[in-house]
Formats: C-alpha cells, sequence, structure tokens
C-alpha cells in the first residue's frame, strides 16, 4: 500500500486586503483573516507584497511577521527594493514570482531560464540572509532545473492552466506536465509546491502527485468564507486535500 504525506495548505489572503482597500479603510483586516485561517486549519499564511501595493501593505507585513504562528510565506518580484524589505522582515519563506502592473493576478511562472542573471542576484541576497527561497514557476523541467541550479530549495508550480483546461483530455494533460515537472522536482532534491487557479473540485488530483509538500490557495477560499465563513472554508479545503491523499494510499 502506498503511503502519502498530506500537502501542507498555505492560504493567501490578498483578497482580504483587496477588499480592504477597495474602500481605503481598515476592514476586512488581513491579519485576522491569517488568524482565522490558522483556526481552521491553516498550516501557513500567503501574501504577496506587490511593488504598486495594490492589496497587501507593508503595515500587514509587518503585522503578520509578528503573529503568524505557522508560516508566513511571501510572495515577491525580484526587484532590489522589495528583496530588501523580506529581507529585513524575514518570513518564514520567501517566493519569487513574475509581476506585471497590469495584471489582475500573476499570470505564468518566472522565467528562471529567460531571467537567470536577475533571479540569481535576488536569490543569492535572500539565501545570504539566511532566508529559504522558492520560486514560482511553469510546469516545465527546464525551469525546475534552472531554479535548483540557482541555489532554490523549493519550486512552486504554476497550476493555472491545470484549473482553466476543460475537464477530460485536456486537463489530464496538464495535469501529467505537473505531475512530470514535480518528479523533477522531487529528483533534484528540491521540496515540491503548487498554486494558482485550485479550487474544491479540482484540488485533489494535484495534493496526490507524488512529492507535493504544499499547496497555496486563496480566491475559492475567500470567495466561499463569503458564505461559509473563513474558518469554515479553511477547514474544507484541508478535508479535500486528505480526502484526496487517504484515497489514493487505498
Amino acid at each position: 500500500m502506498k503511503t502519502f504525506k498530506i500537502p501542507r495548505l498555505g492560504v493567501n489572503i490578498d483578497h482580504v486586503a483587496t477588499l480592504r482597500q477597495a474602500r481605503g479603510g481598515r476592514e476586512p483586516d488581513p491579519v485576522w483573516a491569517a488568524a482565522a485561517s490558522e483556526l481552521g486549519g491553516a498550516d501557513g499564511i500567503t501574501i504577496h507584497l506587490r511593488e504598486d501595493r495594490r492589496h497587501i501593505q507593508d503595515r500587514d507585513l509587518r503585522l503578520l511577521r509578528e503573529t503568524v504562528r505557522t508560516r508566513l510565506n511571501l510572495e515577491m518580484s525580484a526587484e532590489p527594493a522589495i528583496v530588501a524589505i523580506a529581507i529585513a522582515t524575514r518570513p518564514d519563506q520567501v517566493t519569487l514570482v513574475p509581476e506585471r502592473r497590469a495584471e489582475l493576478t500573476t499570470e505564468g511562472g518566472l522565467d528562471v531560464v529567460g531571467q537567470r542573471a536577475r533571479v540569481a542576484e535576488a536569490v543569492a541576497r535572500l539565501r545570504d540572509a539566511g532566508l529559504e527561497v522558492s520560486l514560482f514557476i511553469d510546469p516545465d523541467p527546464r525551469q525546475v532545473e534552472a531554479s535548483k541550479a540557482l541555489g532554490a530549495v523549493a519550486v512552486e508550480l504554476h497550476t493555472g492552466r491545470y484549473a482553466d483546461a476543460p475537464h477530460g483530455p485536456e486537463q489530464a494533460r496538464e495535469l501529467e506536465a505537473l505531475a512530470t515537472a514535480g518528479g523533477t522536482a522531487v529528483g533534484c532534491g528540491l521540496a515540491l509546491h503548487a498554486g494558482h487557479g485550485l479550487n474544491y473540485t479540482n484540488v485533489g488530483p494535484v495534493a496526490t502527485i507524488a512529492g507535493m509538500a504544499e499547496l497555496n490557495i486563496g480566491h475559492s477560499i475567500i470567495a466561499r468564507a463569503v458564505f461559509s465563513g473563513l474558518e469554515r472554508a479553511v477547514r474544507e479545503m484541508k478535508s479535500c486535500i486528505i480526502v484526496a491523499r487517504n484515497a489514493a494510499s487505498g
């Protein structure tokens, strides 16, 4: 019988900050959202400090660093000013992601192969400061191998194409691409993470990819929380992951 480790669930709370910024007020507070998520069973909290500060603010990062009791994962660009903030704040993990001002959400993985020098500089600064570095990349073995070469300890596979694919052969192909890239990552000695577009109906197959250690999910959880409450929404997502892994073990 196969045995599987349950992947950690990192809850991305950016959309809570987006709602707050829409009115320019103080509510809802991402710090409250992080606490509720942890009460619901979250294994970590993920935030993205964007250069334009469209949602998460510097104040949020400072307070979350003080209050998060699990793991704080900071998504960020490779810009030197943001790197300096990460070094000063010292989250448990930093995940380098691509960032364009006009995008609504992250549209693809970081091109580690094509932007090697720029990414290498950021990774080196973060690692020299003793920070754990993950790279958010497309499920391409070349990107995985380049991430390993630059000194990352983990890669987070962009699951957007899988999430957007119609159910059937196309989605199966995207899942296979994730599994192949995941196998390369594990074979290289990298921790395997995944995220983007995952929801309560499509998370199961990704959770059962061999070696999957962490899933970062935000929009779907926050959307459900509007109706059911955040603590319950996190518990239900955690249950989806556990049920899928237990089924695979059987």
